[in-house]
């Protein structure tokens, strides 16, 4: 699964189309962190981290997400963990299934 991807949009519009899929598309989303870092104003990078409750992994998710513009479009990353229970933290594809929501959301804006 590709984890990195280039869109056509500036951060802060990638940003809220995931914070609003993660956040006020489900129950139990909630944004748990957030990092910006700018240069002369303008926004160059942004960590955002969320957790989400996943019943069938029984237990909460998280999915971490990093937008950036240092080569000039906008570049997502994201890796989703923290699910299954035990030693072999079987999760029965939630982990996945919360690290689609970003390419699932953005779809429109990549650049192929």
């Amino acid at each position: 699964m590709e984890q990195t991807f280039m869109v056509s949009i500036p951060i802060q519009e990638a940003a809220d189309i995931i914070y609003n899929e993660v956040v006020d598309g489900s129950i139990t989303g909630e944004i748990i962190d957030k990092y910006e870092i700018r240069d002369d104003g303008t926004l160059k990078c942004m960590v955002q981290v969320f957790e989400k409750h996943y019943y069938r992994a029984g237990n909460r998710l998280t999915l971490t997400v990093v937008f950036d513009n240092l080569g000039g479009n906008t570049r997502v990353h994201y890796s989703s963990g923290g699910g299954g229970e035990g030693l072999f933290r079987f999760d029965w594809g939630a982990s996945e299934d919360f690290a689609d929501i970003v390419p699932d959301a953005l779809e429109k804006y990549r650049i192929h």
